[in-house]
């Protein structure tokens, strides 16, 4: 019985390194390619290694450093706001879901799962008439509630069944103390939320950082694009710059694996948690 159960375990991790490798690849693959020359990359024989290290794209961004330094700023005031903005609206919206029964609740739930299947593509064209209309074109707000479209259904779907599955006697304790329903909230729910809140802000985060379609969208000035939109600085009419385009990714990745690094025990006990109940 041990023996199979070992054996099991074994396949499984086997099969789990595996997919790792293939998951994981094309980012080595992207990093790779950004230290070698675009004779290399495209070489009839490609090579998991550069066969003649450069650093040469990442010189070139730096020497230009003014561009690229602002489209990290601009990426970052961007994420950050979405970020800032989907929770602050999002958590006590879930909360109420998650506690109050209302009529229709079954519906607003329905209508934010549709809205998690949208296409961004889809909704383009009425955004853009919106913002058009506010004056918004070619500023922080277009891509910021653009990307809050994406971040707030999110948000409201993990949380409300985070919120599902703790214990309601906290709450009930809390009141006894002197509580009313908003500071119990705010003493007593919110910090034990905290892995779950934590996950619905790194991944609101991520997804304003990686947003590509809004950003390019929305902002029509080369000082106001984030970093994914900067890419396309690498693609002229005379070619394309393959391995500073590789290199460009990796700076935008950075982040990305430095939040996951750092708060990966948060996100796992986020969704994990939040899967409980439903």
């Amino acid at each position: 019985m041990n023996e199979s159960k070992k054996e099991n375990e074994m396949t499984l991790n086997i099969v789990s390194i595996i997919v790792a490798v293939i998951m994981l690849f094309p980012i080595y693959w992207m990093i790779s390619c950004s230290f070698k020359t675009d004779a290399d990359i495209f070489a009839k024989v490609p090579t998991l290694l550069p066969v003649h290290w450069t650093f040469d794209a990442y010189v070139s961004q730096v020497a230009g450093g003014s561009t690229i330094f602002r489209s990290f700023f601009n990426s970052i005031i961007i994420a950050l706001s979405t970020m800032l903005l989907s929770c602050v609206l999002a958590i006590p919206g879930a909360y109420g879901l998650a506690r109050f029964r209302m009529k229709g609740s079954r519906i607003f739930i329905m209508l934010f799962l549709v809205t998690q299947m949208l296409p961004a593509t889809l909704i383009l064209t009425p955004l853009y008439l919106i913002f058009n209309k506010l004056n918004l074109i070619d500023t922080y707000f277009a891509p910021i509630l653009a990307d809050m479209t994406i971040g707030i259904p999110f948000v409201i779907l993990i949380l409300r069944t985070y919120f599902l599955s703790l214990p309601k006697e906290l709450e009930d304790s809390a009141k006894i103390d002197g509580c009313n329903t908003f500071t119990s909230f705010l003493k007593i729910m919110m910090p034990i939320s905290t892995p779950g809140i934590i996950m619905c802000a790194v991944f609101s985060f991520l997804f304003a950082w990686g947003d590509l379609a809004y950003s390019l969208t929305f902002v029509s000035s080369e000082n106001m694009r984030s970093m994914t939109a900067g890419i396309y600085n690498f693609i002229g009419k005379y070619g394309i710059q393959w391995n500073c385009i590789m290199a460009y990714g990796t700076v935008i990745t950075i982040p990305v694996i430095v939040i996951f690094v750092f708060l990966q025990k948060y996100i796992v006990s986020g969704l994990t948690t939040g899967a409980i109940k439903g």
